[in-house]
């Protein structure tokens, strides 16, 4: 059995009481006083030391654990364990963040430039065989697709591998959130367009020039390509100061 940490909390205030719980049990594991494989103390002794009540504690519980930082039973004799570090956490919460209101089209953008160049240079360089074979398949299922979903499905699933072939997790956890959030913006542009299917021509031959560049190790034209094609797919939906910016970005990252 896991052994308890010793580390103790503050008495919080009673109105969210649950919130100031949660951020002191966070405060814990980000300086390290609380480790991955420890636990807390149990819920009553919880009770003791926060000085609030059993469901507030449960609610506490109930949001660490949606965050994927413990896994806690009611009632457990041993107290919530703490779970080691997973980046499906940082992926919900950048998700919660990307779709605020606040977070405008030419953010996220230039957010995805700043992603795809690093991606796009460090995969052509790291990037294995089997990679190399995931990109091909992903470039026959776009140009066996018939339908838009199935082509942005593929579309995905080519980004996918690059940001994982650069062997970074939080470019690819960065890229599957950013990707997620303009999945509908892509679907929008092709559904909209007179021509659908010259549009997706178009996106399958920059993806064929991509993959090219990055089987011959060019990391450098791979990631040129890809800024590039960001802007010139999305630039018309952004007001003329944000193309300027965006435009910045693609001509000097």
């Amino acid at each position: 059995m896991a052994a308890t940490n010793k580390v103790r909390f503050q008495a919080v205030e009673p109105v969210r009481a649950y919130q100031r719980v949660v951020e002191q049990v966070e405060q814990a594991m980000l300086t390290g006083a609380l480790k991955p494989g420890e636990r807390l103390p149990s819920e009553r002794e919880l009770m003791a030391q926060f000085g609030v009540s059993r469901s507030t504690v449960r609610e506490a519980l109930r949001v660490l654990e949606s965050g994927g930082l413990v896994r806690s039973r009611p009632g457990d004799p041993h107290g919530p364990l703490v779970l080691p570090y997973s980046p499906a956490g940082l992926r919900k919460s950048m998700s919660r963040l990307a779709q605020l209101d606040q977070l405008s089209l030419a953010e996220l953008l230039q957010f995805r430039i700043m992603l795809e160049g690093p991606a796009y240079l460090l995969a052509a360089r790291m990037r294995t065989d089997e990679q190399l074979a995931e990109m091909d398949a992903a470039l026959a299922a776009m140009e066996q697709a018939s339908e838009l979903a199935a082509f942005s499905e593929a579309d995905l699933a080519f980004h996918d591998t690059i940001a994982r072939a650069s062997g970074n997790m939080l470019i690819v956890v960065c890229s599957q959130v950013v990707h997620g959030v303009v999945l509908d913006m892509i679907a929008g542009k092709l559904a909209q367009s007179p021509q659908p299917e010259s549009v997706m021509a178009e996106t399958l031959d920059h993806h064929r020039q991509a993959l090219a560049a990055v089987r011959a190790g060019d990391g450098a034209l791979a990631a040129r390509l890809a800024r590039e094609k960001l802007y010139e797919y999305y630039a018309d939906h952004l007001s003329a100061d944000e193309q300027t910016a965006l435009k910045w970005l693609v001509s000097e990252a």
